[in-house]
C-alpha cells in the first residue's frame, strides 16, 4: 500500500475517532468512572471498534465520494 493512501485512510480513522471517544466519554464517563480502567477500555472498545469500522469509516468514505465526484463534475 502506498503512503498516500495509508495516509488518507489513517485520516478517515481519525475523523471517526475522535468524535467518537469524546461524545462515548461525555455521555457515559462520569457512570463508568466508578469501574475499573480495564472495564473501562472494555467497553470503550467493545462500542466503538464496530462503530468505527462498520458505520463511521463508511460514513465517511460516502461523503468524500459524493464530494469528489461533484469535483469530477464541474
Amino acid at each position: 500500500m502506498k503512503t498516500k493512501m495509508k495516509l488518507i485512510g489513517s485520516l478517515k480513522i481519525w475523523a471517526v475517532i475522535y468524535p467518537s471517544i469524546t461524545l462515548f466519554l461525555s455521555v457515559l464517563g462520569e457512570p463508568m468512572s466508578i469501574l475499573p480502567l480495564y472495564l473501562r477500555t472494555f467497553f470503550l472498545t467493545i462500542i466503538l471498534v464496530p462503530w468505527i469500522v462498520f458505520v463511521g469509516v463508511p460514513f465517511v468514505d460516502t461523503i468524500l465520494r459524493k464530494f469528489s465526484s461533484e469535483d469530477i463534475k464541474k
